[in-house]
């Protein structure tokens, strides 16, 4: 992390500092005050003590009130000053004496910046022209009045020595804990550094390339929750996480919606060439029976027209079927028996088809029931049976089982023909769907419109289960599983294991 005037740990080092000199400046301020305090008290002791000493001996001579032989004598403190007041406060006689010099008389300036400091012992700081600043104090004892001071002159210059101590002192302790807080903030602030240049780095990735992967992460040791810029680098990394979902996310969706589109293409266009070829076959035969002319005779064109028309319903019909299932409409609602149901398409298989061995296999240790539309079940099952019956040669065997347990219901359809080629595997059951040539058309079923499996695979859905197939040469097996309709008490279980088994060839 920079050291820019902007940057987090410059702010820490200007407000820690700030803190810093500020409790210094406090501390320093404090001590001189305190110092101060305590010399002014001992100073203020001794002009009490002068002021009490002058009072004494001017006692001697009350009468006169500008007698000053109380300062004859040596022995004086330096500097002391000493005078005699009137009843109003006036300096009526002053002087100054020292050590070993005579008194000096003071001059008329010099009693007037005394004057009006009332004798009760209350201590005054004066300024004296000429001798510089005192602190004085008047005392009375028997109408007589004396004032004694003392210079100020020790105290201020110990209070400036005191000062300049401690401010050396403060700005040298200052200095040496601005470099410890430099080295720990910037230790401190590395993690988080580390984590900015890994978000500086992600927010120069382009994120609308096609592929957004492999991103720079925070390094683990970088993600303790026990810290704050762990908890950001360990958020950060989630949000990445959550970015590269995100984007594959959309560039599936992106994907699935082009796909999509891409099958409605293909099926408007598989739809339109459906019906185009009936609808013109239809055209084409009444344009030549409406002539009355040519080899054409009407029974049988009649007979053509018929088929194509019942052609083209069957595919509208399904066409229409698999579009209310997209839409996600509710299924009628009724109780269905699977087992009537498979069991009724197999007699219809046989029917229609006597080259195919049609076989029922039936394992119940339930009653095989189902919730649903009994119609589109019966569709789903027809066309199972059909796919079987177009795609394999004559002589395959079809078996169509129905096991049901506790759990589910299931359907299978499987024969013993050629097999599914691996790449059709995966689309078998796509709308307009046909296998290749490798599986061999056979019957009436050989010009399906490839929707059969599709309807298959949407009924399915639509009742809450799915389909399946696999295929291997010799073993083909189409799968239709659905739930099992809720018991109700008149339910009577068939019993484990009942296997019907039917066959004909």
């Amino acid at each position: 992390m920079s050291g820019t005037p902007g940057s987090l740990r410059t702010q820490l080092l200007v407000r820690v500092g700030a803190v810093l000199v500020a409790v210094c400046a406090a501390m320093t301020l404090a001590g001189v005050l305190a110092q101060r305090a305590y010399l002014l008290d001992r100073l203020d002791g001794r002009v009490v003590d002068a002021a009490e000493h002058g009072l004494a001996r001017a006692s001697l001579r009350p009468g006169d009130d500008r007698d000053l032989t109380f300062l004859d004598g040596a022995g004086h403190p330096a500097g002391l000053l000493a005078a005699r007041l009137d009843a109003h406060g006036a300096v009526t006689a002053g002087a100054v004496a020292g050590p070993a010099a005579p008194p000096r008389n003071l001059t008329p300036g010099q009693r007037t910046a005394l004057r009006g400091i009332a004798p009760d012992g209350t201590p005054h700081t004066r300024t004296v022209p000429g001798l510089g600043t005192y602190r004085v104090t008047g005392l009375e004892a028997s109408g007589v009045r004396v004032l004694a001071g003392l210079p100020l002159d020790e105290v201020q210059e110990m209070t400036h020595r005191l000062a300049v101590v401690e401010a050396v002192v403060a700005a040298a302790g200052l200095a040496f804990a601005g470099c410890v807080c430099a080295v720990v903030v910037r230790r401190q602030l590395r993690p988080l550094g580390r984590v900015a240049a890994v978000a500086a780095e992600v927010a120069r990735v382009p994120l609308g390339r096609d592929r957004l992967g492999g991103l720079p992460r925070v390094p683990e040791a970088d993600t303790d929750p026990g810290s704050e810029a762990g908890r950001v680098g360990a958020a950060l990394n989630r949000m990445i996480d959550h970015a590269e979902t995100a984007h594959a996310e959309r560039r599936r969706g992106e994907e699935r919606v082009r796909r999509s589109e891409e099958r409605m293409r293909r099926f408007l266009s598989d739809a339109g060439h459906e019906l185009r070829t009936p609808l013109a076959s239809i055209v084409g035969y009444a344009e030549l029976m409406n002539r009355g002319t040519g080899p054409v005779e009407p029974a049988p064109a009649w007979r053509r027209v018929a088929a194509e028309s019942a052609r083209m319903t069957a595919l509208v019909e399904d066409l229409l079927l698999l579009a209310r299932l997209d839409e996600g409409r509710p299924v009628p609602s009724a109780e269905v028996d699977l087992a009537a149901l498979v069991a009724e398409a197999v007699w219809e298989a046989r029917a229609a088809d006597a080259d195919h061995t049609w076989r029922l296999a039936l394992r119940l240790d339930a009653p095989a029931l189902v919730t649903g539309d009994e119609t589109a079940l019966r569709k789903a099952v027809a066309y199972l049976l059909a796919n079987a019956r177009a795609h394999t040669p004559p002589g395959t065997t079809v078996v169509a089982a129905v096991e049901s347990t506790a759990g589910r219901r299931l359907v299978r359809v499987r024969d013993d023909g050629p097999g599914i080629p691996a790449h059709l595997l995966g689309t078998v059951f796509d709308r307009f769907t046909r296998a290749d040539a490798s599986r061999s058309r056979s019957g009436p079923e050989a010009g399906g419109s490839g929707l059969g499996l599709a309807v298959v695979e949407a009924v399915a859905c639509a009742h809450g289960g799915h389909a399946g197939v696999r295929s291997a040469p010799g073993h083909t097996e189409f799968t239709v599983e659905l739930p099992p309709a809720e018991e109700t008490e008149d339910e009577l279980p068939s019993p484990a294991g009942a296997l019907g088994l039917f066959e004909r060839r």
